[in-house]
This record gives structure tokens, sequence and C-alpha cells, in this order.
């Protein structure tokens, strides 16, 4: 059974950390006795979370921009003492709506953030981890990075962006000992999902409840994921037992069949 639970004192960087499946994921490491550094843009979120799981470190930077990654990763430098473990999970809904309604901001900042920040994470963090002796890359995806997803058709390419991202990324890197793998979390129960399904119901003119309803209609489960599904599968995939585990894109989702 040790096998299935990560080594303890990794080092371990998770972005956008301070709620949600990031917050799950980071007391899941914490609990294994990692060393863990969280980053958010809620500065309150942090607090509250630093204060309520002891040992866990905490730097305020958004991910779209390069001045505070490279602050972030000065920080898992110094305060951690090295990196073993990056968790890519900062992202945001962005907007729903026809392409055609959609504005080039809304656009280019879902873009920015749930794509673009992956890339400037892992190009400053890269150095770090082939110092590692066992260097790992989670990068969080979605359901929407392997279905299409009308309406939300930024947040959708992000996703599929990420799959690619991770795929060529695990070739480059495994010769450095580096796993890199994508999660794709499926329909999540929290505020986040909340506000896509009312945005959604929304824009097509009927309930929250009726809206609701057709997500979970798609799900063979019937239900909603926890946030701490996937922070389980995050440790199995720092573990040993997880050790020749490269390049996948695996969902957690109860086998969403539609979106």
């Amino acid at each position: 059974m040790d096998k299935m639970l990560p080594a303890k004192g990794l080092r371990v960087l998770i972005t956008a950390g301070a709620s949600g499946i990031g917050e799950a994921i980071a007391r899941a490491f914490a609990e294994a006795d990692a060393k863990v550094l969280v980053c958010d843009i809620d500065a309150n979120a942090l607090e509250r979370l630093a204060a309520d799981v002891p040992g866990i470190l905490t730097v305020v930077a958004d991910v779209s921009d390069e001045a505070a990654v490279t602050a972030m990763l000065e920080d898992a430098r110094v305060k951690l003492g090295g990196l073993d473990v990056l968790v890519n999970n900062a992202g945001i809904s962005g907007p729903t709506g026809r392409i055609d309604t959609l504005s080039v901001e809304d656009i280019r900042r879902t873009l920015d953030i749930d794509l673009l920040g992956q890339f400037l994470v892992v190009r400053q963090a890269a150095p770090l981890l082939r110092q590692s002796e066992a260097g790992a890359i989670i990068n969080i995806s979605s359901v929407a990075g392997r279905l299409g997803y009308g309406l939300r058709t930024p947040y959708a390419a992000s996703k599929w962006g990420i799959v690619g991202f991770t795929q060529s990324l695990a070739k480059e890197m495994g010769p450095d000992g580096i796993r890199v793998n994508a999660i794709l979390p499926g329909i999540v129960r929290g505020p986040r999902i909340e506000s896509v399904i009312r945005a959604r119901a929304e824009a097509e003119g009927i309930s929250y409840a009726d809206m609701e309803k057709q997500y979970l209609a798609n799900v063979s489960l019937r239900r909603m994921v926890e946030p701490e599904d996937v922070a389980g599968l995050s440790l199995f995939l720092c573990a040993p037992a997880g050790a020749n585990i490269s390049g996948q894109a695996i969902s957690v989702c109860g086998n969403v069949e539609n979106i």
C-alpha cells in the first residue's frame, strides 16, 4: 500500500489552490506529508487555507502574468528548496454564448489564463523539476478537452490545448525523468459549475434545475464528481505505483458522454 501514496517530503506547487479542486489537491498533499506551496489570486482565500492547514505556504500570483510567475517560482526555490511536483490547476470558466456574440477580450482572457498560463508556469518550473529525482507535472484539463462543448468554445479550445501540451511535454521531458499527465475532471461539485450551469440555462432560456438535469443525464453515473476524487488521482500519479504513467489524459468524470 505504501506504493499507492507519494513519498513523504515531496515539494509541491499548486496553482489556484485556495479553493475548489486546487484546494482539495493541496489538502491531500499536505496530509501526505508533502511540502506544499499554493498560489492564487485571492489573498483572503489563501489566508484562510494557511490558517486551516498549518504548514501550507502561500503566494499571491496570476499565472497569466509572466513577472508574477517568475516571483512564484523563486518562492518555490527558496521556500520549498526546489520542486518535485507541479500541479497546473489555474483556470477560469470563460464566457458562455455563440461564437459571434463573444468579445475578443473574453476569448483572449480565457486562453491566457487556462492555456498560456500553463506554458508560462512549466517554462520556469522545468529547470527545478529537472533537478528532482521524482519530477512530475499534472495539468488540469477537463472533459471539455475530449468532447465538443457548444456555447463554451474558448474554454473547450483551451482544455483541448492542454491535452496536446501534456502529451508533447511528456515526450520532451521524459528523458529527464519527468512524468507529465493531464487530469480531465467532469462536472465537479462547487460554485464554479453552478455558475456555468446558470449561464448556460440563461443562454438557452430554460431553468437552472432543467439545465442541471441535462448535464447529469449525460453522465453514466448520474452524479457530480467531488473535488477529492481529482485529488486522489493526483496523489496516485505522484506515487511509486504511478511511476510509469506519463503522457496520459485521464478523465475523472463518472463517464461523461456528452456536454
